[in-house]
């Protein structure tokens, strides 16, 4: 693959000051606000996280709740492999809404800073606003957010991520025992094909390496773009595996749902990853489909179908 260029495989070019032109528009859809519409089953709205950091949420709900309704709380991170994607894409906006519906949850899709003009850990910071603003929401009966004051059970709020999203998702709840967040409670962390790494190949990236939609070549200049200037692939961001402090923050996970597939150049990472949670004590419910590939579900429907019964399941 010396002449495989990944820029061109993901259209991109890097800019003399570090930034991504990036040339790829995807089709948006925009909030319903807070008003019932007819045929919409779920309503959305966009919420403000940081202005400073430019960061958002876009929030959904059904749209038919009793007043007695408490749902579940799902704070979603979505893929876009570190450099691209919003929760305003239409392909994740619907995604959303979807989960919202068939799960009957809130859920919080987070517009979390994108690499490399923001790389690691800002979006784990991200994440972390997600969870502070969520648990003030219950405690402010004034100006708390109806649809989480109202309706949000705050016992039950789940952390789910899809391949870069599943990465962020696993480090927040990492790092959640360290912000009191009581009287918020962690239920579960659903990571859908969590997107790791590491210097030293494995079986599964050396079968897929000219993999047609995830290369080598495309995953390592992905890490370059995201990780802090000067790190490589066994870092504690891209490889948790490989570092022993990280390792013991794991016992404090709690349940976790891990989805793959078979045909996924990151499937012996993910396995790996399963098997290191359950050595640490770590209630794991492992879900690996044979066949498929890294973002299946984004292009077929029946898998995403299935992933959306194994949240709803899990919750």
């Amino acid at each position: 693959m010396s002449k495989f260029d990944p820029y061109e495989h993901l259209n991109i070019s890097l800019n003399r000051d570090g930034s991504l032109t990036r040339y790829v528009k995807l089709p948006t859809s925009p909030a319903t606000g807070d008003n019932q519409i007819p045929g919409h089953a779920v309503l959305s709205k966009d919420v403000t996280l940081d202005a400073d950091r430019k960061t958002w949420m876009r929030i959904h709900r059904p749209a038919k709740l009793s007043s007695s309704a408490r749902l579940p709380i799902i704070l979603y991170f979505h893929p876009g492999s570190w450099i691209m994607m919003s929760v305003a894409d239409t392909i994740i906006h619907e995604n959303s809404n979807r989960i919202s519906a068939e799960v009957s949850a809130i859920v919080v899709a987070v517009e979390f800073r994108l690499a490399p003009e923001n790389r690691l850990p800002a979006p784990y910071e991200d994440a972390m606003d997600a969870l502070f603003w969520v648990k003030h929401q219950s405690s402010d009966r004034v100006k708390g957010d109806p649809w989480i004051r109202d309706y949000g059970d705050l016992t039950r709020c789940y952390l789910y991520g899809v391949s870069c999203g599943a990465n962020i998702a696993f480090n927040a709840a990492l790092r959640l025992p360290d912000m009191r967040p009581q009287p918020l409670k962690i239920a579960g962390t659903i990571l859908s094909q969590p997107f790791f790494g590491g210097k030293k190949r494995t079986e599964s990236e050396l079968k897929h390496a000219t993999d047609e939609y995830f290369p080598l070549p495309v995953q390592d200049l992905l890490w370059e773009l995201a990780l802090p200037v000067g790190a490589n692939r066994d870092h504690r961001f891209c490889n948790p595996l490989h570092d022993e402090a990280m390792k013991k923050k794991v016992k404090n996970l709690g349940r976790c749902l891990v989805i793959g597939f078979g045909g996924d150049p990151l499937l012996d990472r993910q396995q790996d990853f399963v098997h290191m949670l359950v050595d640490q004590g770590v209630r794991v419910d492992a879900r690996f489909d044979d066949v498929g590939f890294h973002g299946i579900d984004m292009i077929d429907k029946r898998r995403a179908t299935a992933i959306i019964n194994f949240i709803k399941e899990f919750v």
